[in-house]
């Protein structure tokens, strides 16, 4: 098996195995894996456009907008006016939503420190930077 063979290989058992434990993790709050995300990126981000927040999703601003109504009717997201640009609106976690994002970052954290606790710190240096790299290309 070839190096870039194996690396795929690698790449999607790491993939499914992760997907697998942020569904477990995201339908025992009763979310959609797209719900979480949505908060994800807020979290991480803050308030955002639309658009800007459809972009980082990879969806369409159609797609979104039913995300958002569904995020609002949970008292997770709001949308509030723009205060730079009347005619347009943003999208912030609700305090509830922001409860939702840091127990979801904090649950990642842990995730990551259990499954790189048996590397180095120069392993997990080198981990995080041929991360860095492979998101950019993206």
């Amino acid at each position: 098996m070839s190096d870039a063979h194996r690396l795929s290989h690698l790449i999607v058992e790491f993939y499914e195995k992760l997907s697998s434990w942020e569904h477990c993790v995201v339908r025992g709050k009763g979310l959609t894996l797209p719900q979480m995300h949505t908060i994800e990126i807020l979290g991480a981000h803050g308030p955002m456009r639309m658009k800007e927040l459809a972009e980082k999703m990879g969806v369409t601003t159609g797609t979104l907008t039913v995300q958002v109504d569904r995020l609002e009717a949970r008292g997770l997201a709001r949308r509030v006016p723009h205060q730079r640009d009347r005619r347009s609106w943003l999208v912030e976690l609700t305090d509830k939503g922001a409860a939702y994002f840091e127990e979801h970052d904090g649950l990642h954290e842990r995730l990551t420190g259990e499954i790189t606790a048996a590397l180095s710190d120069e392993e997990r240096a080198v981990v995080a930077a041929a991360l860095e790299k492979m998101n950019r290309r993206f």
